[in-house]
């Protein structure tokens, strides 16, 4: 035990600097121990990049020691543990995330969620600002069940899911078919607009003016369990 204890802090240590509002208000909403570790390692990480854009890469943080070790407590796949508290710290507010692939490869880059970095990702997501080895990942075709949830599909595409959007994406899937959902975000994606006003204005148009399959939409909501939203992962921000 003696071995595993802390031998105090040196004189003149170095120091990362988080903001006063990470103790009075984000301590509150993290979830778990992983998103706390997860959060302070972003932080730490940050604090010491030079250059610009600054973020740090899911492969960075699934190989960080201090992850790591937590992981190996835990029990299940240490990959998806891991995503499961980056998607929380991203719900939380706390993280901004954009799916990308670096020199060809699958990868997920995370910014603190402020306006300097709000602004960095749009100019990254609109093309004025490019990454050398980075292009940002988008799929054309879900990958499993589990991406043909609309909000799944939001978050590969495009990224951060709020609370006002979680609302919003609940009532289009009530509203019009899966097919439909994944057909408009297709689109979006060969459009290279990567918003959801833009979807929702497809849908929309398809609703008012037909699609080319000739289907209806129809009642879709009396198809539905409306109870799904309640007891999945992003209850929490929808409402009845």
């Amino acid at each position: 035990m003696q071995g595993n204890s802390f031998k105090g802090f040196p004189p003149r240590v170095e120091v990362t600097p988080l903001p006063n509002v990470f103790f009075s208000q984000v301590l509150s909403l993290i979830d778990s121990l992983l998103e706390l570790k997860t959060v302070m390692q972003i932080f730490f990480l940050l604090s010491r990049r030079r250059g610009y854009p600054r973020f740090v890469s899911f492969s960075e943080l699934s190989h960080n020691a201090v992850i790591e070790k937590e992981l190996y407590k835990m029990k299940g796949d240490a990959d998806v543990l891991l995503r499961d508290a980056l998607l929380s710290a991203v719900k939380h507010g706390i993280l901004l995330h954009i799916p990308i692939n670096v020199d060809e490869k699958s990868d997920d880059a995370y910014f603190i969620n402020n306006q300097v970095e709000k602004n960095t990702i749009d100019k990254i997501l609109s093309g004025t600002l490019k990454i050398p080895s980075v292009e940002i990942r988008s799929k054309e075709e879900p990958a499993s069940e589990q991406s043909r949830d609309i909000y799944s599909l939001y978050e590969r595409n495009i990224g951060m899911l709020t609370p006002i959007l979680a609302e919003e994406l609940q009532e289009a899937e009530h509203r019009y078919p899966p097919e439909w959902i994944e057909d408009a975000f297709r689109e979006a994606l060969r459009a290279n607009v990567r918003n959801w006003k833009y979807i929702n204005s497809i849908l929309k148009r398809w609703e008012r003016e037909g699609k080319k399959d000739g289907k209806p939409v129809g009642d879709t909501q009396k198809e539905r369990d409306p109870d799904k939203y309640i007891r999945g992962k992003y209850g929490h921000m929808v409402r009845r």
